[in-house]
């Protein structure tokens, strides 16, 4: 079978605006809508404007007048939706992460169980590559600033910490699966594999090939999948 990573792609449905009914002579629903549609307009800039200088000023330095005033917005607006820049950072990275607004964390999304699902292994490895180096792709710089930041502020610590446990939950439940059906390297425990895949698919690695060397998002994608094989499987380096 020969799986190309092209024809595999983490689809991520876009959020449907709620339809608020307008009953004639009542206003206040109507009213009440166009708030709501105001208010996560404006949350949506003040993220976007936030994310943009988190990256390019890094945490310390980026400030939540800073933040208002590249958004085009008030502070009190900011602060009126955001109590403090951790909780800032926290949104920017979750959306970011995740691909949307929706609240469903990734790993108990229907696309990464379909990924594990799987049933031949080469493919299964091939659609988790694609959902963690899109995820970086989205999200690796932002968390890479908060790696930096992390050491001086707890609240960022504990959100980096969540983000690793959660990666490697998902790693670990792929080698898991890989072993129950030995389809791992003869003598390869699970633990250890989920420790090689997680280790080889961190976001320092995506930062230093992507960020530090410059190599393409296709080229890095193509050697995680290799790189990633390699330690899994007997076979070698199978081809995605």
């Amino acid at each position: 079978m020969t799986i190309t990573f092209d024809s595999i792609r983490c689809s991520n449905t876009a959020s449907k605006a709620r339809m608020v009914p307008v009953v004639e002579g009542v206003k206040r629903p109507y009213r009440s809508a166009v708030r709501e549609l105001r208010s996560a307009q404006t949350r949506a800039a003040v993220r976007t404007a936030a994310a943009r200088l988190f990256v390019e000023r890094g945490y310390a330095a980026t400030s939540m007048r800073g933040v208002a005033e590249e958004a085009g917005v008030g502070e009190r607006t900011v602060y009126a939706a955001f109590p403090g820049k951790a909780e800032l950072y926290a949104e920017c990275l979750g959306v970011a992460t995740a691909g949307d607004e929706r609240e469903e964390p990734v790993p108990g999304r229907p696309e990464v169980a379909e990924a594990l699902g799987l049933p031949d292994p080469g493919a299964a490895l091939a659609a988790v590559v694609v959902l963690g180096t899109d995820l970086l792709e989205r999200a690796g710089d932002l968390i890479h600033v908060g790696l930096e930041a992390a050491a001086a502020d707890p609240a960022v610590r504990d959100l980096m910490d969540q983000g690793e446990r959660a990666t490697h939950g998902l790693w670990r439940r792929f080698c898991e699966r890989l072993a129950d059906r030995g389809e791992l390297r003869a003598g390869l425990a699970a633990d250890d594999a989920a420790d090689a895949a997680f280790a080889l698919a961190s976001p320092h690695v995506h930062h230093l090939l992507r960020r530090g060397r410059g190599w393409t998002a296709e080229h890095y994608r193509a050697w995680l999948y290799e790189a990633t094989a390699c330690q899994l499987f007997d076979s070698g380096c199978p081809e995605p």
